[in-house]
């Protein structure tokens, strides 16, 4: 059996019904928080996770080059430490060098036979209290220049206060008889010293074409090669050309055709075996014009 159906009342006519929402309206707070957010992407992802996500990124990102790099700035450290030290250090040795706690007290002249040692160290007593540093080597040649026996010369400087003058004199060769009487000369010709008398112990050269000739040159050359042994028995040397340098042997006269200069070590080396063999008061003449064949007359 039915219901009886019942119809609804129906409303006074100009009477609206009231709405009642489905869902509760947004508080204040929420719509704020609305407003403040971000709208999300289509994945639900946020502006604000990007800019974290990007932050993040770039701190790692400066870690890693942090840590890579820190090599490179601790070796950056080091080299600026030892450059600073060594400039520290040079420039306090060149100070002191350039000061009076490394000044001249002593001249220490080395290498004289011939020469007066005190005389050269009278010489270049203007450079004592000068630092060694500013030594005027141009003072000290132009005060070695006035001694003709100094060949060539050589300074050390002994810190702190010392310095060392090593003398090359020049090797007389023998006299030239000028006017003047007996002039002592090297192979390269310089005057050392002259005499009224001939001075014992050095042989008279002849060379007519005079101490810059070749000539007196291939002289000068035979002279230095000799050994003392056999220089010391030399009274007299001549040569009119390069080709032929004679040498004459102490009070016997006995003579040596020596030749050119060429080779003269080894002639010198077989002059000696000849003068063994045959001395010189048993012999009129040596030639070792041809080192390969010595004669004997």
């Amino acid at each position: 059996m039915s219901r009886p159906r019942v119809e609804p009342e129906a409303a006074p006519e100009g009477v609206t019904a009231p709405v009642v929402p489905l869902v509760a309206p947004p508080s204040r707070q929420e719509d704020e928080l609305a407003d403040a957010t971000p709208p999300a992407d289509e994945n639900g992802t946020g502006l604000r996770d990007v800019w974290r996500a990007s932050r993040a990124r770039r701190r790692a990102l400066r870690a890693e080059v942090r840590r890579f790099t820190v090599r490179q700035r601790r070796r950056r450290r080091i080299w600026i430490g030892v450059g600073t030290a060594l400039a520290v250090m040079i420039l306090g040795t060149v100070g002191a060098a350039y000061s009076p706690l490394f000044a001249l007290e002593r001249v220490d002249v080395v290498g004289t036979s011939q020469l007066d040692a005190a005389a050269v160290t009278d010489a270049l007593s203007d450079q004592v209290g000068t630092p060694l540093a500013l030594i005027d080597d141009s003072r000290i040649k132009a005060a070695l220049v006035r001694f003709p026996l100094v060949e060539s010369y050589t300074l050390e400087a002994q810190p702190p206060h010392d310095l060392v003058v090593r003398i090359v004199e020049r090797t007389p060769i023998g006299v030239v008889q000028t006017p003047a009487g007996f002039t002592v000369v090297d192979a390269a010709g310089v005057v050392l010293s002259t005499t009224p008398d001939a001075p014992a112990g050095q042989p008279v050269i002849d060379v007519p074409a005079g101490t810059t000739s070749e000539p007196f040159r291939a002289a000068g050359r035979v002279m230095r090669a000799l050994p003392d042994g056999i220089r010391s028995q030399v009274t007299a040397v001549s040569a009119t050309t390069p080709d032929d340098v004679t040498l004459t042997l102490g009070a016997t006269g006995t003579r040596v055709m020596w030749g050119s200069a060429d080779r003269s070590p080894e002639k010198a080396r077989v002059l000696d075996l000849l003068m063994q063999k045959s001395p010189p008061e048993n012999t009129r003449e040596y030639d070792v014009t041809s080192p390969e064949a010595g004669v004997i007359r």
